[in-house]
């Protein structure tokens, strides 16, 4: 697929975004570490789309999936598992996991299938948990405004609160829990930023929704 080459030949532009903007990636951490502890310790989860395992390693996820195989490469050195695989088509059985984590929906083939995959993959009342840049709030469109410059955001899909709130409804997932960081525009956060409960202020957010 298109977008995995661009990332596998891409690693060394991709690592570097966060060494240009680690304020950035704390605070995104922070947000989604937020909607983890929510959960029971030591339950068995997953990343899905976990690149070079940036995500993965501090959140301490151990396992996950990755179609780009350079990208793989460099998790598999951080200590990740990883199964080549796409969101859409996951290579699992059902019910296998408490939660499943997703930072990179912009880059999905089809969401629809994504979420449902996650849906089948999970246990009873186990988590899907998804951050992602709001597509109406400044972080978002300031890559749209420069994605004919963008080697990652050239065909990558933004989406609205309320569009994540429907797809992962129709989905069948329940008790959708949000919180924000990234207030401000992107080279303007000099500081790691504590999130915050809902939405609308902040360009990353974060969603925690439960199986039925």
């Amino acid at each position: 697929m298109l977008q995995t080459k661009i990332f596998d030949q891409n690693v060394e532009a991709y690592e570097q975004w966060y060494k240009n903007y680690p304020e950035v990636f704390e605070s995104e951490l922070l947000a989604i570490k937020e909607q983890l502890q929510k959960l029971p310790e030591n339950l068995h989860g997953i990343e899905v789309g976990l690149g070079t395992g940036r995500f993965s390693v501090p959140l301490g996820i151990k396992e996950g999936i990755e179609p780009a195989k350079e990208m793989a490469a460099l998790a598999v050195k951080r200590g990740i598992s990883v199964v080549d695989g796409y969101a859409e088509q996951l290579p699992f059985g059902d019910l296998k996991f408490n939660f499943v984590l997703f930072v990179t929906i912009c880059y999905l083939d089809n969401i629809k299938h994504a979420f449902a995959e996650a849906y089948r993959v999970l246990k009873p009342k186990g988590a899907i948990i998804v951050g992602f840049l709001d597509r109406e709030r400044s972080v978002a469109q300031q890559y749209f405004e420069r994605r004919h410059r963008s080697t990652f955001f050239a065909n990558a899909n933004f989406y609205t609160v309320n569009r994540i709130k429907t797809l992962l409804n129709e989905a069948g997932f329940k008790n959708l829990e949000f919180n924000q960081t990234l207030f401000g525009n992107l080279d303007e956060i000099k500081d790691v930023q504590i999130p915050k409960e809902g939405f609308e202020e902040g360009s990353f957010i974060v969603v925690k929704a439960t199986k039925k």
